[in-house]
């Protein structure tokens, strides 16, 4: 199932802040049923993700699969690599040349490429999802659903505020990766989750408590696969979501939505709260959008979209149930 990632060329490119790059590698992954033979779900991988959602490795494998809820039996399953995240050995230097939609209008370019006319579903969790919003808000026509989870069309100011200390981080410590990973995970859980797993139990062998040894085991993991320039381009990216900036206000965008938007939030979510997509739920309905809002219930907080597998297939299960002829 582990493939190499396929290249695609973007040429003359421009970034919303100006900056023309002459070349962009962009790299996808395909799984399931051959293209153009079935339905066709693109998949945007989250910060630390890539293209590989499914095999040894893959990151969404309890979502997609033989018999999963994302059938690839029934679905042509297409992953982007952001470019940037070093999966396919390129990364960006100069990552504040990028937005969240930067991304978005390179991933659409993607699609045009591949000859694909419409997307059954474009599906993504935290900055992944919100690259769908910025997709559906470029090219209304583009999906027939889109599903946000875990996110929102926009940044908060608590969420910049969280980007703005880890790019401090990145840029000022001496273990970037691993400092920036400790603090960001204290962001993707809560307090409850930590008090469930760990109660203020200590690591006999290290003579410090079961947290901080599980904190500092993640910032090293994470050291092993990620680069410094992937990490700072990410946070770039979840940082800029935002479908109005140097646009349409958000009426104009709800009026032009076409596809069914199916927006999954989780009630414990620090990130990107439960309220706030409440609030962008009741939005688009006041603008005929045919918009639904679900729910995760989890004392986990952000990361919850990758860990309570059995609520978010069944919350997804109406939407990959029906009808999937071509």
């Amino acid at each position: 199932m582990e493939k190499n990632p396929n290249p695609i060329i973007i040429q003359n490119f421009t970034t919303e802040s100006g900056v023309h790059y002459p070349v962009i590698n962009l790299s996808y992954q395909l799984f399931g049923l051959t293209l153009h033979t079935a339905p066709i779900v693109l998949v945007n991988h989250a910060l630390t993700g890539n293209s590989q959602v499914i095999g040894a490795t893959g990151w969404w494998n309890d979502l997609i699969g033989d018999n999963k809820t994302i059938d690839t039996n029934k679905y042509s399953i297409l992953a982007f690599n952001i470019p940037g995240n070093g999966y396919d050995g390129t990364v960006v230097e100069n990552y504040f040349d990028f937005t969240a939609r930067d991304v978005a209008k390179l991933f659409i370019a993607g699609v045009k490429q591949l000859k694909i006319r419409q997307l059954y579903a474009i599906i993504g969790g935290s900055v992944g999802g919100g690259i769908a919003w910025e997709m559906i808000a470029l090219e209304p026509k583009l999906a027939l659903n889109v599903i946000p989870i875990a996110t929102d069309w926009k940044s908060t100011d608590w969420l910049i505020a969280n980007c703005f200390l880890q790019e401090q981080i990145l840029k000022n410590s001496c273990n970037p990766i691993e400092d920036a990973r400790i603090h960001a995970m204290l962001c993707y859980r809560t307090p409850e989750s930590f008090k469930l797993k760990f109660d203020r139990t200590i690591n006999e062998e290290l003579a410090i408590f079961n947290i901080e040894s599980w904190l500092l085991h993640h910032g090293k993991k994470l050291q092993k696969r990620f680069q410094l320039a992937s990490y700072k381009m990410m946070n770039q990216l979840l940082k800029t979501i935002d479908v109005t900036r140097n646009s349409d206000s958000f009426e104009v965008f709800a009026s032009k939505i076409e596809a069914s938007i199916h927006i999954i939030g989780i009630n414990s979510d620090l990130f990107f709260t439960a309220k706030e997509n409440k609030d962008t739920f009741q939005e688009l309905k006041k603008h005929n959008v045919n918009v639904f809002y679900k729910e995760i219930e989890s004392i986990h907080g952000h990361d919850a979209f990758l860990m309570e597998y059995e609520q978010l297939n069944n919350l997804l299960a109406p939407i990959f149930s029906c009808n999937t002829k071509i």
